[in-house]
């Protein structure tokens, strides 16, 4: 089986980490935060000290780390991915990053004599604990073939979108609309709780009517039941926001909902909600109606 090295061990990391090794692939893991591979290292993972290190001698490097400037580091850094490549290795990234560093690396990788694929997923936390995570994968369809155990590991399904950078635009054009969904189901439930409607009815019209979404599958019940841990988050929703806006500025697209959810989402930044779930953004709502939404008046 191929020897897989492992970079980024978050919310979303950790357990794809995780299903790689119960599938019996060798992995060697690294996190700037070391403390977060002990648990898989006891589930038969080897640490490294440094990018490099995970990346050194394997058939796959994977990366899932949280922003540019994480992924500039992790690749260029003097410690970085980039000084281990060598020809033959596939490189996947499944960060959600802008589209113009996705191409830069794509290039960088590339001279090294490695393959590159951009593979940001859909879907959050529980979905890549059970390996029912989307992929959108920008790339050479040989490549793509060539590792498809892997995401077929990860993943129930993976759609190629094209060649490097666009799998990163799809994430960006999804993530734009899963940001203005989440809005919607927030301003619906305050326009029902402000006016007396019990929540749960609301909800149930909600699933079994015209504006039933995902959003409102996943998140309906946390914010009734005012459940904010944390599955994908606020502040991280905001950053895939920006990278939208800036995007769809470079492209001379009109965005108008993009950019209303990119300072709702800022809001609730402001007001110290970035490390919870994505769904606290209905804590805006709350504020400006006085009361949450199961009807509880604001402390």
């Amino acid at each position: 089986m191929k020897k897989i090295g492992f970079i980024g061990l978050g919310t979303m990391g950790a357990p794809m980490a995780s299903l790689l090794l119960q599938k019996g692939y060798e992995v060697t893991v690294y996190n700037r935060t070391a403390s977060k591979c002990e648990p898989l290292v006891a589930e038969g993972a080897t640490p490294a000290a440094t990018p490099r290190e995970a990346a050194a001698g394997r058939d796959v490097v994977i990366t899932m780390v949280s922003n540019d400037d994480s992924i500039r580091e992790v690749y260029y850094g003097a410690d970085g991915i980039l000084n281990s490549l060598e020809k033959g290795m596939i490189v996947i990234d499944s960060s959600t990053i802008s589209p113009g560093l996705v191409k830069e690396l794509a290039v960088s990788i590339q001279k090294k004599g490695a393959d590159f694929l951009d593979a940001p997923v859909t879907g959050s936390k529980p979905a890549a604990i059970d390996g029912t995570l989307v992929f959108m994968v920008g790339g050479e369809a040989s490549i793509l073939e060539s590792v498809s155990d892997i995401f077929d590991t990860l993943g129930k399904k993976v759609i190629h979108m094209g060649q490097n950078g666009s799998g990163s635009v799809a994430k960006l054009a999804h993530n734009t609309m899963v940001g203005i969904n989440n809005l919607a189901l927030a301003e619906g439930f305050a326009i029902a709780a402000k006016s007396g409607i019990p929540a749960d009815n609301f909800l149930e019209l909600v699933q079994l009517g015209s504006a039933g979404s995902k959003a409102a599958d996943l998140k309906g019940r946390k914010i009734i039941e005012a459940d904010f841990s944390n599955q994908f988050s606020l502040a991280l929703m905001l950053k895939d926001l920006k990278l939208a806006s800036s995007l769809t500025d470079g492209a001379s697209i009109p965005s108008p909902m993009l950019n209303l959810a990119k300072s709702l989402f800022q809001a609730g930044q402001t007001q110290g909600y970035g490390d919870e779930d994505l769904s606290a953004v209905v804590k805006c709502y709350e504020a400006w109606i006085g009361q949450t939404i199961g009807g509880k008046p604001l402390q």
